[in-house]
């Protein structure tokens, strides 16, 4: 199923073909870079299922992103129903991507995302959305504020499931955005 299309890219449901390339970016050493762990062929398989019926149950999760003209995948991007209580209460969506390596620098994240926020926000009837990511994530930082979100310090926290073995990787800088800043945005 096709969630959005944009110049160069496809949003859609994942397809069996596309596990070598989820089980690639979840086991890159740079891609998974500000996280405290890379996923064995196994772990990947297991969490592309998870992802699978989790979109299929609720109609949100995280959406392979593929190259329009071939129907390629090149990583993903979506918005997902968090489960971070007390830091982020329940029915809270976050929108978070990766990619693979080769397709990094050529605004597709930020392309994708875009258009994830408005089928957010336009389809889906959302109040706000947020992002996440280790402060020293500065490539994802810079996304989420090309994409109209903003820095919200007091909201801050200390991933729950990150070890304190990885202390840079515990401390999370959130950044939202509501469905009124957006619909500002998109009238300019």
């Amino acid at each position: 199923m096709i969630i959005s299309e944009t110049e160069r890219l496809r949003i859609r449901t994942w397809k069996e073909s596309d596990r070598d390339l989820f089980f690639a970016i979840n086991s890159d050493p740079r891609v998974m870079e500000f996280f405290p762990f890379r996923r064995s062929r196994a772990e990947a398989d297991a969490l592309f299922d998870r992802v699978g019926r989790g979109i299929a149950e609720t109609g949100f999760g995280f959406f392979a992103v593929a190259l329009k003209a071939e129907d390629r995948p090149i990583g993903f991007c979506g918005l997902a129903l968090t489960d971070l209580e007390p830091h982020l209460p329940n029915g809270t969506v976050e929108i978070g991507w990766r990619l693979a390596t080769p397709y990094w620098g050529k605004g597709y994240v930020t392309e994708a995302a875009s258009a994830l926020l408005r089928y957010g926000f336009e389809e889906k009837g959302l109040d706000e959305v947020v992002s996440f990511a280790v402060a020293a994530n500065t490539r994802s930082t810079a996304v989420m504020q090309r994409i109209g979100m903003h820095r919200d310090a007091s909201r801050d926290f200390d991933h729950p499931r990150v070890s304190a073995d990885y202390p840079t990787l515990v401390r999370h800088v959130l950044y939202a955005i509501s469905a009124a800043d957006w619909r500002a945005k998109a009238e300019k």
